[in-house]
This record gives C-alpha cells, sequence and structure tokens, in this order.
C-alpha cells in the first residue's frame, strides 16, 4: 500500500487542459493496475491531488440535464464562459476564479475500497476546514458536498463534489467557493436542484477576500489526516 500523495498545485489552468491531464495520470495508474494483475506483479501504484482555480467554466456530469444551464452559447460567450460535458457523476456545476478546486487522483486500493467513505472523507476535510473559520457546515441528506443551514429556508451550498472511478482509480473531485463570483451560478440551476441559493466563504465571513492559500493548506492538513496519507 502506498500512502504517499503527491500534491501538484496547478495554479489558474484551463478546464479542458486540466480534464485532459486528469485523464493522462488516470490512465496510467489504471494501466499500472492492469499490468500488475496481468502479470502477476505487484508495482506501486501512485496517487495524486491536484489543486487548480478555473476560468469560468459550467461543466454538465453525465447524468445531468443540459435544460440546467440556463444560457446559450452566444449568452457563454458574452460572459468568457466555456461549457463542457463531461464523464464524473453529478449534474451541473460552475468553477471559475476564487473557487478552490481538488482533484485526487487515488488508487484507493492504497486506502481503503468504498466509493461512499471516499466521498464523506472529502466532505469532511472540507467540513474541519470551515469549521477553522467559525462555520458550521453540514451534510445535506441525499445530495453530496458541503452546505451550511441545511433544513431551513437559507439552506446554501459552499462546496460542489461529483467524482468518477474506474478498477477503485478516482478522478474529478470538489470545488469549494472561496472568493467565487456568486453571480455565475445564476445561469444554471446549480447540480440540477431547484431553489437552493450558493454561497462563498468570503460571503459568509464578510470578507472581501479570504487567502486561497490559507484555505489550501487547512484543506490539505485535514485530507492528509483523514486518509492517513503522506503529502509530498
Amino acid at each position: 500500500m502506498n500512502k504517499k500523495v503527491e500534491v501538484r498545485d496547478l495554479g489558474l489552468k484551463d478546464y479542458k487542459e486540466t480534464w485532459d491531464y486528469q485523464e493522462q495520470v488516470f490512465k496510467e495508474i489504471l494501466d499500472l493496475k492492469i499490468r500488475n494483475r496481468r502479470e502477476n506483479l505487484d508495482l506501486e501504484t501512485p496517487n495524486y491531488l491536484l489543486m487548480v482555480e478555473h476560468p469560468h467554466v459550467y461543466t454538465l456530469g453525465k447524468s445531468g440535464d443540459l435544460e440546467n444551464l440556463l444560457l446559450s452559447e452566444a449568452q457563454l460567450k458574452a460572459k468568457n464562459a466555456s461549457f463542457y460535458k463531461i464523464n464524473r457523476g453529478g449534474d451541473i456545476t460552475y468553477h471559475g476564479p476564487g473557487q478552490l478546486v481538488g482533484y485526487p487522483i487515488l488508487d484507493l486500493e492504497n486506502f481503503f475500497t468504498d466509493i461512499h467513505k471516499y466521498l464523506r472523507f472529502l466532505e469532511e476535510a472540507i467540513m474541519l476546514t470551515l469549521l477553522e473559520y467559525g462555520l458550521k457546515p453540514q451534510r445535506s441528506k441525499g445530495e453530496t458536498g458541503v452546505w451550511l443551514d441545511v433544513d431551513t429556508p437559507f439552506a446554501r451550498k459552499i462546496c460542489a463534489m461529483g467524482v468518477r472511478a474506474s478498477r477503485w482509480v478516482t478522478m474529478h473531485g470538489f470545488a469549494l467557493n472561496v472568493n467565487a463570483d456568486l453571480g455565475y451560478f445564476d445561469n444554471i440551476i446549480p447540480c440540477g436542484i431547484k431553489g437552493k441559493a450558493v454561497t462563498s466563504l468570503n460571503v459568509e465571513l464578510g470578507q472581501k477576500e479570504v487567502s486561497m492559500k490559507e484555505v489550501e493548506e487547512k484543506v490539505l492538513k485535514h485530507f492528509a489526516k483523514l486518509f492517513e496519507a503522506e503529502l509530498v
């Protein structure tokens, strides 16, 4: 079991370029696992955690409904935003500057083989981070991600999640709104859930801007502890 996770900070990077990069790394791990099985080898599989911000983009999961995107192609262009239909679970979401996005590409056989537990651990890493800022994050029954004021008229989502896994190798991940421009969420029905608001950490704290680096460090700290991983 290899519990080392290589963290790669990609900065501000185009969504499609990052997706292609994810697919490349994902395939390398899968190919190694297949080779191990086929040739009866025991070569160590690597794990990665890509941290990134994206320019304005909307992504639709494989089970999503295109009607949840409320913009035409021309309107997308006017807002300097792009759109991709992708191979993760979940419906539609938005990524943009001021949002901390994490893509763990892990061989879960190095940790535990339980996708439900994996998702709960990702949520928990975010929730523990938000607790450090004095917020009271919650889960919403039947929905992934992290929320505030669940079961009230003021319920709002602060972190979206959507993952894909094959042979226990994961890709895609979480998107935590830190200093996000929430106006871009008005152009979609986020995650296909009507009547639920979206928020950002800076809004909740009443600040113009929260340090992205500081938030990232806290998320990584909690991720490492939960997964009993060594970040390198």
